[in-house]
């Protein structure tokens, strides 16, 4: 697929086939994906890639906690400000929207937030993690790792999109990173940063069918030194 053409396509999934991922697919995107840019070449990033029994155990497990404070290793802002807020909100609402959810529907809700703890169907959950040191040392925080992790989640989502794959990525996926140690036996020295939901989309649920909007180009990009 053209480069062009994938960003513009790649959108998140929301609703996944229970088709498996072919774990030869898996390793020519990770293998591809690793290529991705990091700061002096660091390579920050290790990955779980958890299917089968293990990523049901893992939603098990999260079901059961359905409802406790989360708890990630890297903290997730519960307010955000304006206009931050309101694009977050619109998206919010029109994947709401796309599955007949209504606001003041509690039961409709829960669904909902069990369809995130299952990772949306997906059959494959890519977890990436950073060893602690590198995030925080003698009480300052290093960002450039976790800003390294985004791009490679970026490649990982184009690539995917050659396989005929959708992704999604996601913060709830990470709330209780306790169990993902325990299931993936990922050490204390490691943060969990974000999964990664990935499969076949399904292309026949109406969640998959709508595209969030974009701000405009000349309200977010300035232009200096041009004729």
């Amino acid at each position: 697929m053209d480069i062009a053409k994938a960003v513009i396509a790649r959108k998140s999934i929301r609703a996944f086939r229970p088709d498996p991922v072919p774990k030869s697919v898996l390793e020519i995107i990770m293998k591809a994906a690793l290529r991705a840019p990091s700061w002096a070449n660091m390579q920050p990033w290790e990955f779980a890639i958890t299917t089968g029994e293990k990523l049901a155990e893992i939603r098990r497990r999260y079901t059961e906690r359905k409802g406790a404070d989360a708890n990630p290793d890297i903290p997730q802002f519960l307010q955000y400000p304006e206009p931050y807020f309101s694009r977050m909100m619109a998206a919010i609402i029109q994947s709401h929207d796309s599955v007949g959810i209504k606001r003041e529907n509690r039961q409709q809700r829960e669904w909902w937030e069990q369809q995130q703890l299952n990772n949306f169907g997906a059959p494959c959950e890519i977890y990436i993690y950073i060893d602690r040191s590198l995030y925080r040392r003698d009480g300052e925080v290093n960002i450039w790792p976790v800003y390294d992790c985004g791009t490679i989640a970026g490649m990982i989502a184009l690539l995917a999109l050659n396989y005929d794959l959708g992704t999604i990525n996601q913060a709830r996926a990470v709330i209780y990173p306790d169990i993902l140690r325990e299931v993936l036996e990922i050490p204390d020295t490691k943060l969990v940063l974000i999964g990664i939901a990935i499969g076949y989309p399904d292309l026949k649920n109406p969640v998959n069918r709508y595209t969030t909007d974009r701000e405009a180009l000349d309200k977010l990009v300035s232009w200096h030194g041009f004729a």
